[in-house]
Order: C-alpha cells, then structure tokens, then sequence
C-alpha cells in the first residue's frame, strides 16, 4: 500500500537523535561556518556587550559557545537531552558559561528579557500555522522593548521552482535518503527520511513549513513584530526574488 506522505507525523525524537543527525551533518557544520554565522550575528543585530541572547533550538551549542566566548549572555534551549550534554560538555571544555535549558520551544514563557533571540538552522515552522505563530508570539514576549529576533529558513518561491523530489546523503557505506513532497494545501514541504547506518534502517520522517516574504512579514505583524530587513546569505547579501533562503532580522514592537 503506497504510504500517504501528507499524514506522516513529525517524529522529533527520530529526526534530532544526536548520534545519526551529527554524523550527516557535522562535516558541513564546521567552525568557518559558525565563525561567519556568528560574524553576521554579531554585525546585523548590532549586539553590544554583555547583552542577554536566547538561543532557542540551540542545539548542540555551535552557536551559543562562540557567542558566549565573545562576552554575551547567552540561554540556550533545545528539546533535545542529547544535544544539551554535548552543548555543556563544549562549553566546559571551552570554559565558558551558557545556560542551558531542556524545553519545547512552544512552552517558553520568559518576559522581557532577552535583548537578542536567534532561531536558526530552518529551526522554524515545524508545526501547524497557529503554533509555528505561537512559536513567534512566546519569542516576542520574551524580547525586550525594540529587542531583535534573527532566523533563517527557505524561500519557497525559489525551493519550489529548483524542487529536488530526491537527495541522498553518502557517507562511507552509510546513506541518509532524504524523499520530498510538498502539499500545495498546507505548504508544507514533507521528507520521508531514511537513514541507513551499518546496514540497519531507521525512519525519520519530517515536514518544515515553507513561507513566502510576504507571509512572513504578515506573520511577524501578527505575533507583535515588524520585519525589519531580510538578507540572503550569511555574508549578508541583500535579498532578492532569486535567493534560496532567507535570513530574516525582526524587530519587536
């Protein structure tokens, strides 16, 4: 029986077990790339020391240590257990401090408090419409007045007209076999993912809700912000019809 694409769940703990998502990805996450995320951070929201930041979905702590090593305040979330230990183990080992914090992104009910909140990594729009606006609305009560938020994700525009239906992953003789499909009905972009490691498979399916820029802004509007400049890249080029991805700086009202 052919499987319905548009009923499989997320399954988070499948997804972020740390050992497989690492081994997949750790060769592209490398300290370059985190030096040049963090560079942008550090320019385009226009952090001054000691701000307070929240690192939600931080992770194994990439981000949050190199911040934290620069002289911010930094909280780190994540729902992940195995993430977090890895995070503070980096941490001590670079001994610095971060306080990091196992929770669900959709129950943070911090006020007022942070100067700066990062979600990064297409960390956003792993719900339905109104909780992915939720996700938006507890970021906006935990900023402060005029505080900014920063997260990147795809521009759907440009993803659906490059659609890749397949995309395999080789590493060694292990495979990660990412299937797409998009459901025009709720933009969700679906991934049946498989993962096969020493000859065993695992399933790990996942959907991330695609926006447009217009979406965006409208939804930014609707949890208390205001859009203030989308970029397209970590270099911090300017946006256009054409770019893959957006990098999205918001601005709390």
């Amino acid at each position: 029986m052919k499987q319905n694409t548009f009923k499989l769940k997320f399954d988070f703990k499948a997804v972020f077990e740390p050992n497989d998502y690492l081994y997949f990805y750790q060769d592209g996450l490398t300290s370059e790339r985190t030096e040049r995320e963090v560079n942008f951070i550090i320019k385009f929201l226009k952090l001054k020391k000691p701000m307070e930041i929240l690192d939600l979905a931080c992770g194994h702590g990439r981000h949050s240590n190199l911040l934290a090593s620069c002289g911010y305040r930094i909280t780190g979330i994540d729902i992940t257990k195995g993430f977090l230990d890895i995070a503070k183990k980096d941490a001590k080992k670079k001994e610095v401090k971060v306080n990091y914090i196992k929770q669900d992104m959709r129950k943070i009910s911090f006020k007022n408090k942070f100067d700066r909140v990062l979600l990064l990594f297409t960390a956003f729009g792993y719900f339905d419409d109104k909780t992915n606006l939720k996700v938006l609305q507890n970021i906006a009560r935990a900023l402060r007045p005029k505080g900014l938020l920063c997260f990147d994700t795809f521009n759907r525009d440009v993803l659906l007209k490059n659609y890749l239906p397949y995309i395999v992953t080789e590493k060694g003789r292990d495979l990660m076999i990412d299937i797409h499909k998009y459901d025009d009905k709720t933009f969700r972009l679906y991934n049946r993912r498989i993962v096969i490691r020493d000859g065993k498979r695992k399933d790990k399916p996942f959907f991330v809700r695609l926006y447009s820029p217009t979406e965006i802004k409208s939804l930014l509007k609707h949890a208390g912000m205001k859009l203030c400049t989308i970029y397209a890249d970590w270099e911090g080029i300017a946006f256009t019809n054409n770019s893959r991805r957006m990098i999205i700086v918001a601005q709390k009202i």
